[in-house]
């Protein structure tokens, strides 16, 4: 791949580029508005579903249940195959619908074949694995998970077949809004059923129709809306063993990555297993700084591989810049909140019950908002073409999780969990941004960026600090509203609005329809003595 000399950030477009990148930022951000939108959805869904369960069951039926969610989430990454970012990036770069249609019919089989194995798989497991570890729960939730497995796996390959035509609805709707929510709906009717229905049986029950019910209706959406985009016509042999090449590296990626999420709960369920929920709970927490990032990195893939194909390397590092400093937008302000108030936050989200556990929630946020900053760098090397590299990254990350989990878990438990995550994760996101800084000059690190950050983190942290004693749990949303407006202002004040961010605003104006004078006329406050180029 190209490496020579990309041109900064804050340094003007070429103008033969301007009108990709604008189109390209037009894409991201459409298909991140809507993964947001969704994506909070899923977090709200998830929540309260989380809630009615933790309040209806013991904490050893909420610990088998977290348990086996690790467990299928591990099977799942591996069952996947590296097929799906190995799709999303293949079907924008490749040149002819004949390669297309190889793409996705090798895709479709091994989807099928990889779900019904990985479900069988789990079902057989299911005995052994619960009284391994002693635990009737964990058996009875494994014997009900094949279905959200198989689903996890067809779903996720599907959706990245319309992930590379640029389309996040299948990701958007099904998988992320209509399986909660479904769940939710479900356990809803269990709460006002007469009689003691909300049993942790019945709880799987609903888990795993719902996951049923999302996969027929994805496949019933691929079948009606694929022929549209991909006619049919003679296939290209040949895609099919670029495809199963580039995607062996991603393999051992999406596996390792799995494991970099998972691998420390499931050591702390080995050797603390009535801990996994409360720090579950940490967890989904640290989750929700990243939920910006995930929801640009899955419609950034296909648009910067359209960048690679083209030989169009600035583009690729106007609009990372650009993605990685508004999302810092959506992480900045709750990171402040729940590590300077900690206990608040906790009460505030999950009740009195999980207040005690400060130390590790602001060990996994404090390593969520790290990778956060420093961009959607993986994704960026997968469009690039660089899985190898990926691969070795992954493995370095991989182990580091699980030799600071299994050296800390045993004495720290979920504190050692915490900060197994949290090193794991900032290794991976910095060994691919090391590398793509060398390879191609891409890094988000211009003034535009870090001068924002760090003002808006040094003044918001520090006043958070001063006046935390009087702030009441009601009033955090509040707290982080004004944070986010902080970072904004700053912006403003210390003139960082650059050129991504003017063709940024082009983008949303072109999605709008309309002109937004008022916003352009308060951007000019930020670029005031700039250069324009």
């Amino acid at each position: 791949m190209p490496t020579e000399r990309t041109p900064p950030a804050d340094e003007a477009v070429p103008p033969g580029e301007a009108p990709d990148v604008r189109h390209g930022l037009a894409t991201v951000t459409r298909g991140t508005v809507v993964l947001l939108f969704a994506t909070l959805l899923y977090v709200a869904f998830n929540f309260v579903a989380r809630v009615l369960i933790v309040r209806s069951l013991s904490l050893d039926d909420w610990s088998a249940f977290s348990f086996a969610l690790t467990l299928a989430a591990l099977v799942a990454g591996f069952g996947t195959l590296g097929l799906p970012s190995a799709v999303a990036r293949s079907l924008p770069f490749v040149a002819t619908d004949a390669e297309r249609r190889t793409i996705v019919r090798t895709t479709a089989w091994l989807g099928a074949v990889a779900g019904v194995g990985t479900s069988v798989a789990v079902f057989l497991a299911a005995g052994p694995i619960g009284t391994a570890l002693g635990s009737p729960g964990i058996t009875l939730a494994l014997e009900f998970f094949p279905v959200p497995v198989g689903t996890v796996i067809v779903a996720s390959l599907l959706a990245s077949v319309f992930q590379g035509y640029e389309d996040v609805v299948p990701n958007a709707v099904f998988v992320q809004a209509i399986n909660p929510g479904l769940f939710l709906a479900f356990l809803a009717v269990l709460v006002v059923a007469p009689g003691n229905a909300f049993t942790f049986r019945n709880v799987l029950l609903a888990y795993a129709i719902a996951n049923a019910v999302v996969l027929v209706l994805v496949v019933g959406y691929t079948a009606h809306y694929l022929p549209r985009r991909l006619p049919r016509g003679p296939p290209a042999p040949a895609a099919a063993r670029a495809l199963l090449r580039f995607a062996a590296p991603l393999f051992v990626v999406g596996a390792m990555a799995t494991v970099v999420g998972w691998g420390d709960t499931l050591v702390l369920g080995v050797y603390h297993a009535a801990e996994v929920g409360t720090y579950a709970a940490s967890l989904t927490l640290a989750r929700l700084l990243q939920i910006g990032l995930g929801a640009a990195s899955f419609i950034f893939l296909p648009v910067a591989s359209r960048f690679v194909r083209r030989d169009e390397p600035h583009a690729v590092t106007l609009t990372f810049t650009t993605v990685t400093k508004w999302m810092a937008l959506f992480s900045l302000p709750a990171f402040l909140v729940f590590v300077v108030l900690p206990s608040t936050s906790l009460g505030f989200v999950y009740g009195a019950n999980y207040t005690a556990i400060v130390l590790p929630l602001q060990i996994v946020v404090t390593g969520a908002l790290f990778t956060t900053l420093l961009g959607p760098a993986p994704t960026a090397q997968i469009a690039f073409g660089e899985g190898r590299l990926l691969a070795a990254n992954a493995v370095v990350a991989g182990a580091v999780d699980l030799v600071v989990s299994v050296a800390l878990v045993p004495v720290y438990g979920y504190t050692g969990a915490a900060i197994a995550w949290a090193t794991a994760n900032v290794v991976y996101s910095a060994l691919s941004l090391g590398e793509l800084t060398v390879r191609h000059r891409v890094h988000p690190f211009r003034r535009a960026f870090v001068l924002p950050v760090v003002v808006t983190g040094a003044v918001g942290g520090l006043a958070l600090v001063v006046v935390r004693s009087s702030i009441a749990a009601w009033m955090l949303p509040g707290v982080v509203l004004a944070i986010a407006g902080g970072f904004v202002g700053v912006i403003l004040a210390t003139r960082s609005i650059d050129e991504g961010d003017r063709l940024l605003l082009d983008a949303v104006e072109e999605l709008l329809g309309r002109p937004l004078p008022l916003l352009r006329r308060v951007g000019r406050l930020g670029v005031r003595g700039r250069r324009s180029g």
